[in-house]
């Protein structure tokens, strides 16, 4: 969620991400440790013209700007810029969007530059050394921190890598590439320690404090705080910062008061889990009798289906061979009918024939019998003829002189 800044001008709701602390979403340690580094700072703030560099949310500079002559915050992202400039109205501090690596400023503009956990962010992280260098004027100081590669890969184990970190660095590179563009580089350690404080029942001054040993050695430390410079610098003497002056002892043991609860409630929520387990193991086996039984089931089916198929299949293979039967009768059949039909065809075929030949013997007969009765009819009148000529009384005359035809065996 971006930051915002509502309509009257107060800083909008915004949410951590791990990229920006934002003041009350963050754990007292983490509060603590950012702004300690700020009030480590104010102490070479006073009169002086002020950068804080990756200022985030703003609450550094407004720390900053409560030792400064002026101070002017800038982050990369104009939503923080915003919220900065909304919670802290301040009339020597300012609030810019601009980028780390490339100051929209002057040379020698500014007496003490700060860059809290910014420089492991970056990519080109000599592009704000390098700026933090032309930005300062004579005898300026530039104070960067960083965690110590070794100490945060090691608590960060199990969460992994910070995926807003371009490059970490170990003491000895942190110190190297300061010293790129710085002629004095001193590194301080920043560590959380347990201490015992003294102070009034009902107020609170200015306290003096007693360190038994030093803080170890750099590879062990949590944060590097470096002051750099172009011009010798002091002698440093430690800085114990206290958030406030409380009970350790007794806010250590609320704090494992509310652990306990945590585990109780962790205890709670696992018995409650176990309870939800053994349910679901009781509807598990219900439900594996019941797959049991529907597997039982499913394999009868199984059988009985199985047991159809094969009864399907011989009567199948029944009907086929009847089939078969059926078929080859029916090709001797039908062989037999285009034989008879064949037959038919020639008998039709010579009775035909018949037919042709008697129509033309009938015509035939038809023919002679007219012929003959033709001829009847001819022989009769002939007969008549000869009846008649015989009947002639010149024949007659004839037969008798002998002269003319011999009629009677005409």
């Amino acid at each position: 969620m971006a930051d915002r800044v509502d309509a009257a001008g107060a800083p909008a709701t915004a949410e951590f991400t791990g990229e920006r602390v934002i003041p009350g979403q963050v754990s007292d340690d983490l509060w603590s440790e950012h702004v300690a580094r700020y009030a480590f700072a104010a102490r070479l703030a006073a009169g002086r013209r002020v950068l804080d560099a990756g200022c985030g949310t703003g609450y550094g500079t407004a720390e900053l700007a409560g030792h400064a002559l002026a101070a002017i915050g800038i982050d990369i992202a104009p939503e923080a810029v915003a919220y900065a400039a909304a919670a802290f109205p301040l009339l020597n501090a300012r609030f810019a969007a601009a980028s780390c690596s490339a100051l929209p400023f002057p040379a020698r503009s500014f007496d003490l530059v700060t860059a809290f956990e910014v420089i492991e962010h970056l990519s080109d992280y000599r592009a704000l050394v390098a700026e933090a260098a032309r930005v300062l004027a004579p005898g300026g100081c530039f104070v960067v921190s960083t965690p110590n590669r070794a100490y945060y890969s090691e608590t960060r184990s199990e969460a992994g890598p910070n995926p807003f970190h371009a490059h970490e660095f170990d003491a000895a590179e942190f110190t190297a590439v300061l010293a790129e563009r710085f002629a004095h580089v001193s590194l301080m350690l920043q560590n959380r320690s347990e201490a015992f404080v003294f102070h009034p029942a009902h107020s609170f001054r200015p306290a003096e404090a007693t360190i038994a040993s030093g803080a170890g050695q750099a590879v062990e430390a949590h944060f590097f705080v470096a002051l750099c410079s172009q011009e010798p610098q002091p002698d440093y003497h430690s800085f114990v910062y206290v958030p406030r002056a409380a009970n350790m002892l007794r806010e250590r043991e609320q704090y494992v008061r509310a652990l306990e609860k945590q585990r109780d409630e962790a205890r709670r929520q696992r018995d409650s889990a176990m309870r939800e387990i053994d349910r679901q193991k009781i509807e598990l086996e219900e439900h594996n009798l019941w797959a049991s039984r529907l597997n039982e089931e499913l394999d009868e089916a199984r059988r009985l289906l199985e047991k159809e198929q094969r009864e399907a299949a011989a009567t199948a293979a029944a009907y086929a061979r009847l089939v078969e039967q059926l078929e080859a009768e029916n090709v001797s059949k039908t062989e037999w009918a285009q034989d008879a039909e064949a037959r038919l065809k020639r008998q039709i075929e010579e009775l035909v024939h018949c037919m042709g030949l008697l129509d033309r013997a009938e015509a035939t007969v038809i023919e002679r019998t007219q012929w003959a009765q033709s001829e009847a009819a001819g022989r009769e009148r002939l007969q008549a003829i000869l009846e008649a000529v015989r009947a002639s009384r010149w024949v007659r005359l004839g037969r008798k002189i002998g002269v003319g035809p011999d009629l009677d065996r005409a």
